[in-house]
């Protein structure tokens, strides 16, 4: 599957779709709309919005749906579910363009003009959709006559993963898994799967997806070895694949299973998503637009501060260290430097809020949260976001994590300059302090929205003005 390909065509069917109905649209009004107004037919050919729009209108329309993330898993579609994202994408975006669009028409009443909306609505929502429904019965085609495909990782070597993966290898149309091996279970000799491979132990998954390009893993241990499923989707959380669970029969009796595929096998897939495509598109806006206004506005605030800093002590301004943030991945986190430049002489410490290795400066900047400021650096960076979970120190999640092993699913996010946790618990001075910390931080996790994100930076805002950082 030449999945860069894949997407130039969705583009081009959406471009032309687009400046297909725009075009339309611009014709439809000025022959009938306003030649039914004004009495006679308008020429259009050397109207210059016809062609900025059949420039302008396509690439809007681009722009709205990678921002709703149309062209993520472009190999993954089901006509029912492109039916549905077209009709409402095309609600929205119609709105946004035809609101803001400047014509040098205009109409009679109301009626003509919201008659030119559903008109708009109508030729854009039905061109687009007819064209990718052609793309996306191609590929749907291509994928169950088994020329295209993800390469595919069993775990398990039980009852489960047999029937499993004889169910796959017989059925008439192929739900697109190219199965390259299996994970074995407790029972490491045992496997009735022909000549399918074993790639590893459960402990090497992460290798094995590596090495192997893994792009689908399903889950399909047997009964006695459910109680590996949470580890591994740990592990797995942070890897580029897709994760489907076979369901056993406790979880369909509690109402846990949720099914989308009707016909093919009974898989549960797990959705790592935390938020929506078009939330998360927002949040990097928010994200880049509040950094810049905050370092431009503040500059005179950052020069005070560094002037005060090399008053106070001996030392640089800033302090870098490594940091764990996004899917696991090592950063350099900025700070202005609070602390003696020989805070660390005998290893890695948590800093209290009496620490003795604060400069008189420092304290101030860590009662009032100053000493964060620079961390909008690493948010244009794209390193980190204004709201998340604080990153923290390889050495400290080592022990974070032998307490508390669900640490690891706050990496599926970016982390960030404030947080729930920060806001409520605030700096933690140990190992115990941070998991404390860490189970407010999972509850953000869980609720994750731009409304929450816009209640713990007043929170923030609020703590840094009265000075009361912990």
């Amino acid at each position: 599957m030449n999945r860069r390909f894949q997407i130039v065509l969705h583009v081009i069917t959406d471009l032309i779709s687009a400046g297909s109905a725009w075009l339309l649209f611009f014709l439809y009004r000025k022959h009938i709309v306003e030649a039914g107004k004004h009495g006679y037919d308008i020429p259009v050919n050397n109207d210059l919005k016809l062609y900025v729009g059949l420039l302008a209108i396509p690439a809007m329309w681009l722009l709205i749906y990678a921002g709703s993330g149309y062209y993520k898993n472009i190999f993954r579609r089901s006509r029912l579910r492109e039916v549905e994202r077209t009709f409402i994408s095309g609600i929205v975006g119609s709105l946004i363009i035809f609101f803001l669009l400047i014509l040098d028409d205009s109409v009679g009443n109301y009626r003509d003009y919201y008659k030119s909306l559903l008109v708009y609505f109508s030729l854009h929502t039905g061109i687009t959709l007819m064209l990718r429904l052609v793309v996306v019965s191609r590929t749907i085609y291509l994928i169950q006559h088994r020329k295209w495909g993800y390469r595919t990782l069993l775990v398990g070597n039980g009852n489960n993963a047999e029937k499993l993966f004889h169910e796959l290898s017989i059925a008439r149309k192929s739900e697109g898994f190219f199965i390259q091996g299996y994970i074995s279970g407790k029972d490491h000799t045992r496997s009735n799967m022909g000549n399918l491979p074993c790639l590893g132990t459960k402990d090497e998954i992460s290798a094995v997806i590596e090495e192997y390009r893994i792009e689908d893993v399903i889950i399909c241990l047997d009964d006695e070895e459910h109680d590996w499923v949470p580890g591994l989707v740990d592990q797995i959380q942070n890897e580029k694949v897709h994760l489907k669970i076979l369901p056993d029969s406790y979880g369909m009796v509690l109402g846990m299973v949720k099914m989308n595929n009707i016909l093919g096998a009974m898989l549960v897939e797990v959705d790592f998503e935390v938020m929506p495509q078009w939330q998360k598109t927002a949040k990097r806006f928010f994200d880049i637009s509040i950094s810049l206004l905050a370092l431009l506005v503040g500059l005179p605030v950052f020069l005070l501060i560094g002037i005060a800093i090399k008053l106070d002590s001996a030392g640089p301004v800033f302090f870098r260290q490594e940091r764990i943030g996004f899917k696991g991945k090592t950063f350099q986190i900025f700070k202005f430097r609070s602390m003696r430049t020989d805070a660390e002489s005998n290893g890695p410490q948590l800093s209290s809020e009496k620490d003795p290795r604060r400069t008189r400066v420092g304290s101030f900047l860590r009662k009032s949260r100053l000493d964060e400021l620079p961390q909008f650096i690493n948010v244009l960076m794209g390193e980190m976001s204004i709201v998340g979970p604080r990153p923290e120190r390889r050495f400290f999640i080592e022990q974070i994590v032998k307490k508390a092993p669900y640490y690891v699913r706050l990496h599926r996010i970016k982390p960030g300059i404030t947080s729930w946790g920060q806001v409520k618990f605030g700096y933690a001075e140990n190992v115990e302090q941070m998991v404390e910390r860490m189970k407010y931080d999972i509850l953000y996790l869980e609720n994750m929205s731009l409304g929450l994100d816009i209640k713990i930076m007043i929170y923030t805002a609020m703590i840094m003005i009265q000075g009361r950082g912990k």
